[in-house]
Parts: C-alpha cells; sequence; structure tokens
C-alpha cells in the first residue's frame, strides 16, 4: 500500500499544499490572502506554515510594502515534488 505523507496528510496543512501547488511555478501568495482563502486564524495559519517551512516544502518572505509589514508564501519544489507523490498515494489508495 502507498504511503502516506504524515505531515502534509494533516487536513490544515494538505489545504495549505493544495492551494500553493495551484499556483505558477515560483509564484507567491500573500499570507492575509491564504488566511481569508482557508478561513483560518493568524495564529493557525502561523502554525502550520512554520511546519511547512521547517520541511522545506515552502518558503515566507517579510517585505514591508506602504510601511505595512506582509508575509509571501511560495511552495518550493521539493513540496511541490511530495504533494505530488502525496496526491499520488491517495489516489492508488483509493483505487484510481
Amino acid at each position: 500500500m502507498a504511503d502516506l505523507n504524515e505531515l502534509i496528510h494533516q487536513p490544515v496543512r494538505l489545504r495549505i499544499m493544495s492551494a500553493l501547488v495551484a499556483l505558477e511555478e515560483g509564484a507567491q501568495v500573500d499570507f492575509t490572502y491564504l488566511k481569508k482563502l482557508l478561513g483560518l486564524t493568524d495564529g493557525n495559519l502561523g502554525t502550520h506554515l512554520l511546519k511547512l517551512e521547517e520541511a522545506g516544502y515552502l518558503t515566507q518572505d517579510k517585505a514591508f510594502v506602504d510601511r505595512k509589514p506582509r508575509t509571501y508564501i511560495r511552495i518550493t519544489a521539493p513540496g511541490r515534488d511530495d504533494f505530488a507523490k502525496h496526491v499520488a498515494a491517495l489516489k492508488e489508495i483509493l483505487g484510481g
């Protein structure tokens, strides 16, 4: 049977990775946009992003725009690859 990636499989992290992998390669998304898209709190999203960043699946870039701090999130190549493997494992388990 296929092995699931337990880090990615957690429901909130699966949703985060799904949103990021849908972007074009090299594209990034704003923290606030991602928070609203997924219906999460700042703390909840931040905690899950940190776990994914520590695993090397995404990067977070901080900048100031009009004197306001902004955080931009981008999926990495290993994140994209491991997400694809996870989706393939899910398909195998589901018989697809």
